[in-house]
């Protein structure tokens, strides 16, 4: 199971360090959950685990392919929850999945089921891009109540009175939209990456971690200057979608460890 912590917040914070959370689709490949354990142990904060969905309305090509390729492998969001329940790592495990998933998961229970399911797999934070603010009140609550984080997400478009709403019923941390794109690979950070994350800063004591389009290293050292952390998804599965072996995610996690960290010593001894 993974690491017992008082909440992600409280062991994002505790890093002391540029976060970085990559992102797996769970059964994307045989061995997806070793593939975990070894991205947590390359250098990651948190990892985010996607469940698969045959319509994933916020997700590019790369993380639909990781999608349809989990789907035709045989993956179901139950057995691959389940299948993290033996997972030791010493890092927060973040679910990212669909409003359509969460509420059949368990259908007798509904939303209820589905977090107390993810609470009991060991799964620490949970993000339902799909679910809108206005009601996700009941979903929060039960969340809340089986220990598990609901992060919710902040675009650009938002206007400042919605962002201090979203950044208020958040909790774990605030996932800063770098710009009003679905996921994948952007040759630049987008400017509103940037803005938004400042914006976001000045409204909330949890950490606020840039996702869409976080594709290079440099991109990453660059949202970390006003974010504390990045999500780093499609540049990881496009590595799998190219026919590269699980390695090959891993070491492109511990090259963006090493560039962040590398950044942070740098800044810290700059006069």
């Amino acid at each position: 199971m993974s690491v017992a912590v008082a909440g992600v917040a409280e062991h994002l914070k505790a890093a002391g360090r540029p976060l970085l959370v990559p992102y797996v689709m769970a059964g994307v490949v045989p061995d997806w959950v070793e593939l975990v354990r070894e991205v947590a142990a390359a250098g990651a904060d948190a990892v985010e685990v996607g469940l698969p969905f045959s319509d994933p309305m916020l997700d590019g090509p790369t993380v639909q392919w990781a999608a349809a390729r989990s789907l035709e492998r045989g993956g179901r969001p139950r057995a691959l929850l389940d299948a993290l329940a033996g997972l030791d790592v010493d890092v927060p495990l973040i679910v990212m999945t669909y409003a359509n998933v969460a509420t059949t998961l368990a259908p007798e229970h509904g939303v209820a089921g589905f977090v107390d399911h993810l609470a009991a797999v060991g799964v620490r934070g949970v993000i339902v891009p799909d679910l809108p603010l206005e009601e996700s009140a009941e979903y929060r609550a039960r969340a809340a109540a089986a220990g598990v984080d609901a992060v919710l997400l902040a675009a650009p478009s938002c206007d400042d009175d919605r962002c201090r709403e979203i950044a208020r019923a958040s909790s774990g941390f605030v996932y800063c939209m770098s710009s009003m794109r679905v996921t994948g690979e952007q040759r630049e950070l987008a400017a509103s990456a940037l803005s938004n994350a400042r914006r976001l800063k000045g409204m909330t004591d949890l950490p606020v971690i840039t996702g869409f389009g976080i594709s290079t290293p440099a991109q990453a050292v660059r949202a970390c200057a006003d974010a504390d952390g990045v999500v780093v998804a499609s540049a990881l599965m496009r590595l799998l979608a190219d026919g590269g072996p699980a390695g090959a995610v891993v070491e492109a996690v511990a090259g963006f460890r090493a560039a962040l960290s590398s950044a942070s010593q740098r800044s810290e001894g700059a006069p």
